[in-house]
């Protein structure tokens, strides 16, 4: 809609007429019209927002798991980048409104065995992925591969499947997890810490203790119970299997909604 020609037309109008001689009340009824004509156009002239940065269909995790424990790693500087990563702004989880309800029912059943949930990451912005690349093509840094990926050659990150230039976390209903013991408030032994570069970390590696691999057993089977899938790279991460947004990669920050 052109609104400078629909005002130059509407005050063409008006010189034309008795505008000017007509009563008060008659010369608003003219104005009210052209009030309402430049409000319906500048609404419709509004750009509509980029799907990308729309996070309408997210919620606070905790808003619906309150008893969730939180450690957003890539928030703090303790993980195998060892900095703050772009796009976390804020400590908090955020996901789909359907993961998150599928979640709580994953927390609801394991709280009656005496388990917690304990929260690594969800939402991951694509800015956040973007620091992820940039970090991995800068060889030279290698501040946490002791911690983190001691046994990789930081060179063969992206050939090894270690990093990618896209992650399900972005598309809103992927979280990496673990289990708390809710009456010592320790983790459960799983056989490898979170982030973890090797086959430790696969789901069917074969663990050291019987019990680890019992741990993982337990978690897998509550998350795949309520729609859940896992990868078989990592015990930690699922990604709901009806998730709501399949082709759409999110870059809105991760802050409190």
């Amino acid at each position: 809609m052109n609104t400078d020609r629909i005002i130059h037309q509407h005050m063409k109008y008006l010189r034309k007429s008795s505008f000017v001689h007509r009563p008060s009340f008659l010369r608003t009824l003219y104005i009210i019209p052209l009030s309402l004509i430049l409000l319906l156009s500048c609404q419709k002239q509004q750009p509509a927002p980029e799907p990308e940065k729309d996070s309408s269909a997210f919620v606070n995790l905790t808003d619906i798991i309150p008893d969730a424990i939180l450690e957003i790693r890539y928030y703090s500087t303790y993980n195998f980048v060892g900095e703050r990563i772009d796009g976390y702004e804020q400590p908090v989880a955020l996901m789909t409104r359907q993961a998150a309800d599928s979640l709580k029912a994953v927390s609801d059943e394991l709280k009656a065995y005496g388990y917690r949930l304990k929260i690594w990451d969800t939402y991951r912005p694509q800015t956040a992925v973007n620091h992820f690349i940039r970090w991995a093509e800068n060889v030279q840094d290698t501040a946490m591969k002791k911690i983190f990926y001691p046994m990789v050659d930081k060179s063969l990150l992206f050939e090894q499947g270690y990093i990618y230039a896209r992650s399900s976390h972005s598309r809103g209903s992927t979280v990496d997890l673990t289990l708390i013991d809710a009456a010592t408030g320790k983790e459960l032994d799983m056989g490898s810490p979170f982030d973890w570069f090797g086959e430790e970390s696969h789901p069917d590696y074969s663990c050291k203790l019987y019990r680890q691999s019992e741990n993982r057993l337990i978690l897998r089977k509550a998350m795949t119970r309520h729609g859940f899938e896992p990868i078989d790279s990592e015990w930690w991460h699922f990604t709901l299997r009806n998730e709501p947004f399949p082709d759409t990669y999110f870059d809105f920050p991760v802050r409190q909604l």
